[in-house]
């Protein structure tokens, strides 16, 4: 292709992209009217009344039920299991056997200790003979003194070796009772860890575990600036004065609430040093045994605040760098005003300051307003995206033009003739911002690529 006809396929797109230019730039004049003329106007929004009714809540603490009794059960004798008397998981009654260790060997030595207390007894019996007929021939001065005083330390020793025997005779009845493991309070036992026929070690063994089911124990812990708030709970229920049913509730695995009545037991005696907490240990009664040791729960105090209380919708609530506002109506202008918030009730949120019965406050569009700005009940409306200008993308440049789509004039008649490959390629570089290279462009080359730049920056 010759220079001229390059020039002249140049200029032809040049007005082509300036036809384009004004086009989109008389579309988004439009569609700024538009917007503009619908923002001049009230906002539309829903109204609420804020409305004071009987707000409860309770403060929520995650707790762990413990049984107050519980033992690991040790033999204290080794041996053989020869007896187990107890169905697995059943309550057991205090002394009630358990387990039985195999006694023939401790029996045989409390049999022995016997008659080894038997033998000492005969022979202090012996010595005090001794030691009496010694001392009336001393009397009768028939016989040495030394001999007197030998039998006396006789004596002496044989009532000594007696309670030996004694003690050695008690060792092995508690060993012989040792043997069978029994139930030291009434309560529920678990599984066996042990079966018939297993050999044991003198304390080192688990058996198995018992412990109480009622009442049960509910521990949780407690930042340190609430605890005056559970002393004093605690000093009242010792004080006759006693805690409403309702302020204290213990939630279940599942939210089912438990009914059964709690107080405050003990405060843990010191803080801790680390974490600032104190643990506090609730008691339950637990006549149906729902409480498991080990339960995961969840503790509910009656707040103090509890009482009627303004109450709003959640979605009224605006949060902004930290603070809660709300748009407060009066005639057709909405005014924000910071408020306090107390505890979320479901949909609804106690507001403690800021906020009067009776008032009317944004419930739905308050993203849309600002302070003081105009508004009117209704629906409100959406924004609504702007649509892109034909031949101009989201990004406020010239789109790309296929060769199909776009033919030039020639200069020298009416008629249109398509693109070539080499033009339709610089074209499309062009319009994706790429710049142009070629021989005989010149300066319009330069002048397309100034006014593409002129155009996305009056786009954008």
């Amino acid at each position: 292709m010759s220079p001229t006809c390059r020039a002249s396929t140049y200029r032809n797109l040049l007005a082509g992209l300036l036809l384009l230019a004004l086009a989109a730039c008389g579309k988004k004049g439009e569609e700024d009217k538009k917007a503009g003329g619908a923002q001049a106007g009230p906002t539309p929004v829903k109204l609420v009344e804020a409305k004071e009714q009987q707000a409860i809540y309770y403060d929520e603490y995650p707790a762990r039920v413990a049984a107050l009794n519980i033992v690991e059960l040790r033999t204290q004798v080794p041996g053989f299991v020869t007896g187990i008397y107890f169905k697995e998981g059943e309550l057991v009654k205090k002394g009630q056997p358990l387990y039985e260790i195999d006694r023939r060997k401790y029996q045989a030595a409390v049999r022995e200790a016997r008659a080894g207390l038997q033998s000492a007894q005969a022979q202090l019996a012996n010595a005090q003979l001794n030691l009496n007929r010694y001392q009336r021939l001393a009397q009768q001065d028939a016989i040495a003194q030394q001999i007197v005083d030998n039998s006396v330390t006789t004596e002496a020793s044989a009532r000594a070796q007696v309670e030996v025997a004694r003690a050695a005779l008690a060792t092995a009845q508690t060993d012989l009772d040792y043997s069978l493991v029994r139930a030291p309070f009434a309560g529920r036992i678990g599984i066996s860890q042990v079966r018939l026929g297993a050999q044991i070690s003198a304390g080192s063994t688990l058996l198995n575990t018992i412990s109480s089911e009622d009442p049960m124990g509910v521990d949780f812990v407690v930042n340190e600036q609430e605890l005056s708030r559970f002393q004093a709970l605690q000093g009242e229920q010792q004080g006759g004065l006693g805690a409403q049913d309702s302020s204290l509730r213990l939630a279940l695995p599942g939210g089912k609430i438990y009914q059964g009545r709690g107080r405050v037991r003990a405060v843990d005696r010191g803080v801790d040093n680390q974490t600032g907490s104190v643990q506090v240990r609730m008691q339950f009664d637990n006549p149906g045994r729902e409480l498991k040791d080990g339960l995961t729960v969840v503790l509910r105090v009656l707040n103090e605040q509890s009482g009627r209380r303004v109450v709003v919708p959640n979605k009224a609530i605006l949060d902004q760098m930290g603070e809660s506002f709300v748009f407060v109506v009066r005639d057709t202008v909405a005014l924000q005003r910071r408020v306090e918030l107390g505890p979320r009730l479901r949909e609804d949120i106690v507001v403690l300051k800021g906020l009067k019965p009776g008032e009317k406050i944004v419930s739905e569009g308050l993203q849309q307003l600002r302070d003081s700005a105009s508004v009117t009940t209704g629906k409100p409306k959406p924004p609504k995206e702007g649509k892109k200008n034909a031949g101009v993308n989201g990004k406020g440049r010239a789109d790309s033009f296929s060769m199909k789509s776009v033919s030039t004039a020639r200069s020298d008649g009416p008629h249109p003739r398509p693109l070539s490959r080499g033009e339709g390629s610089q074209f499309r570089k062009l319009s994706s911002g790429s710049p142009l290279r070629g021989r005989g462009a010149g300066g319009e080359v330069n002048r397309l690529q100034q006014l593409k730049l002129h155009f996305s920056t009056r786009r954008a």
